[in-house]
């Protein structure tokens, strides 16, 4: 059975495992820029009994709640009962389309409402890319409410210069955060699907010539045969999402340390205050001196988030992580999409040391 879409998303069918059968959502939201928005998100529980953590899965930019599609189905094959909630965010997945430039904090302000609409608790959150700090930057609102941490290939630090950053990876002359420069929006859901299906080591040129195949391929329109490559590029084929979508890839030379720009509808924009609250809650309430929450990190090394100068970040913050820190060597940035079954793995390992 097939998810009744009632946003404006250009997204318009889905695969029918897009959420477990049932489980779809909408929120619409209440306050701030978003006001009125509907958002897509599903609430699923699984197993006998009650449920003994909350799983709250937070996506990142290309992506959708579909992206946890793996993890998610690992966790249903397990049986361990278990609440599962995963949103599309404004401008993402089926949620409505985004209206202005959005980046993490307004995402993060999204988030709490819905999270406190649920009234989450005992929340294991699992975040990925840009859903470190919308998931963080929500969640210490009001820090209590959760139980345990996975980290998939992200932070909420101030990226270290040494090595690898997103303005030289993956090649210095074309890095990732020119591309929304020299992609045009209207090409930019080809991107969306490229990345998340070629996220691995591999040669630059393969990796850009695959980018133009993409690119190709979206002009045209992709099947529906090959649904993992639409979902992710369909949701962004409107220019307002593609903008919307940029503005993050944008502000990755900035990643952690704050970022100011100017949209056109809300004027100027500054996340430098999100960012030094987070960095000031996650250790004062989930590290050895608060709750000290169990922390897992997963990361594909072929990736500034997963340099050591940011593992050192995290360890710093949570040294609970340290020796729960796993780093896969022929995986990239979409880790999500590659170890799946790992990852529900660490989130039963989570609840359970946490009960």
């Amino acid at each position: 059975m097939s998810i009744a879409i009632i946003s404006n998303s250009p997204l318009r069918t889905v695969p029918e495992h897009y959420a477990p059968p049932g489980a779809e959502r909408w929120f619409t939201i209440p306050d701030g820029p978003d006001a009125g928005k509907r958002q897509f998100y599903y609430d699923h529980v699984i197993g006998d009994g009650a449920p003994e953590a909350t799983v709250l899965f937070v996506h990142g930019n290309p992506e959708c709640s579909y992206t946890y599609r793996h993890v998610r189905d690992a966790l249903i094959a397990d049986g361990a009962p278990l609440r599962m909630v995963a949103p599309d965010h404004i401008g993402f997945g089926i949620s409505d389309q985004a209206d202005f430039e959005m980046v993490d904090m307004h995402h993060a302000a999204n988030l709490v409402q819905l999270v406190r609409h649920l009234d989450l608790r005992d929340v294991i959150l699992v975040v990925h890319d840009w859903g470190g700090p919308i998931g963080i930057g929500a969640l210490t609102e009001e820090p209590e409410r959760v139980r345990g941490l996975v980290v998939l290939n992200s932070t909420i630090f101030p990226m270290p210069p040494d090595g690898h950053t997103y303005a030289n990876w993956p090649w210095r002359f074309l890095p990732w955060c020119r591309t929304p420069h020299v992609v045009p929006d209207r090409a930019w859901g080809g991107i969306a699907g490229c990345v998340l299906a070629n996220g691995n080591p591999g040669s630059l040129a393969g990796l850009y010539g695959r980018m133009l195949a993409y690119q190709a391929r979206f002009a045209l329109g992709i099947p529906a045969a090959d649904p993992d490559t639409r979902v992710f590029s369909e949701s962004l084929r409107s220019r307002a999402n593609a903008r919307s979508s940029k503005r993050n890839v944008l502000q990755t030379p900035y990643w952690g340390h704050g970022y100011t720009y100017d949209d056109a509808r809300h004027g100027r924009q500054d996340n430098h205050a999100f960012y030094r609250r987070m960095q000031q809650t996650v250790p004062a309430a989930w590290g050895p001196g608060g709750a000290g929450i169990p922390a897992v990190g997963i990361f594909g090394a072929w990736d500034p988030c997963a340099k050591d100068s940011v593992m050192r970040q995290w360890h710093d913050a949570l040294p609970q992580m340290a020796s729960r820190t796993t780093v896969y060597p022929d995986i990239g940035h979409f880790v999500e999409e590659y170890k799946g079954p790992e990852i529900a793995r660490a989130v039963r390992d989570v609840t359970r040391e946490s009960n």
